[in-house]
């Protein structure tokens, strides 16, 4: 392996054992690394320190070229702006030359969400068997707190607490943070509890062979639940935590709850679903006020 891979890899490690990443951004960073390692080796550099502020500026307009979306773009100048100031760290390079790159402006997309009523009809699963017990409670509970995916597989009994109504979670980074359980999530975890008589360290939702659901089948259960209860936009994880983020703001207009809620590190991010607040406002007011129909 030579010098240029195994600072990458030393990169790749700190974020994995410092930082905590996620398998998923592990990759991402890998990848947009691996690229920028590529074109370092076809040009003959034997160190980092020999790449010019230009030719990593050449290597993303190369990319821009391929096609890859603004965001892909983006998250790839992010990467390698944090590798070499990893690297300005340990001494490797005295200038960062991704520090100025200029990377296409992102139209930020606002996020999909089901109403109210659709996701009423999602969660409220019939049926007392063992599938719909536990694909109730699996629902309940992203809506009612809002998880990511990577949370809601990582949870076990020991980090819930039913006398409190709260739930403890590791996030990205891995922090931690509480989270409230709603009183219909309650009901439902403890349906579940009362049917699989788990213990303390087992996972909060379970799969087949009683092992922790993977993200994968989180989403296809989500599939399979929609389709079965006549939901037939999109539904995956993800959808649920912004409908709960989205119905939230729009009750309460907390924009700091909401951020303190999802576990975000920078209140910008949660700032999309004032956006989507805002459209709404728009929809009723176009239809509602005397001075905003349109003529037909």
């Amino acid at each position: 392996m030579g010098a240029l891979r195994a600072a990458v890899d030393r990169y790749l490690e700190k974020l994995r054992v410092e930082r905590g990443y996620a398998h998923g951004t592990l990759d991402n960073y890998a990848r947009s690394l691996a690229r920028l390692a590529e074109r370092a080796e076809s040009l003959g550099l034997d160190a980092w320190s020999q790449l010019r502020a230009e030719q990593a500026q050449t290597l993303l307009a190369d990319l821009h070229r391929q096609k890859l979306t603004p965001g892909t773009l983006r998250h790839t100048a992010s990467a390698w702006r944090g590798f070499f100031k990893f690297l300005a760290g340990e001494g490797e390079v005295s200038v960062n030359p991704a520090l100025g790159l200029r990377s296409p402006k992102l139209r930020r997309k606002l996020p999909e969400v089901l109403d109210a009523d659709e996701m009423t009809q999602l969660v409220e699963v019939p049926g007392d068997d063992p599938d719909a017990v536990r694909d109730r409670a699996l629902l309940e509970l992203l809506y009612s707190s809002g998880l990511r995916v990577s949370e809601l597989c990582g949870v076990r009994w020991r980090d819930f607490d039913i006398g409190d109504g709260t739930l403890r979670v590791t996030g990205k980074g891995s922090k931690t943070r509480i989270v409230p359980v709603g009183s219909k999530a309650l009901a439902a975890l403890a349906a579940l509890r009362e049917q699989d008589a788990c213990g303390a360290d087992d996972p909060l939702v379970r799969g087949a062979r009683g092992q922790p659901l993977t993200p994968n089948g989180v989403r296809a259960r989500l599939k399979r639940r929609a389709n079965e209860q006549g939901i037939w936009k999109r539904v995956y994880p993800h959808l649920m935590r912004h409908s709960c983020a989205s119905h939230l703001l729009e009750s309460s207009g907390d924009l700091r709850a909401v951020q303190e809620l999802l576990g975000h590190a920078d209140i910008s991010t949660t700032q999309v679903y004032t956006h989507l607040d805002f459209q709404h406002l728009a929809k009723v007011y176009d239809a509602a006020h005397p001075r905003a129909k349109r003529r037909t």
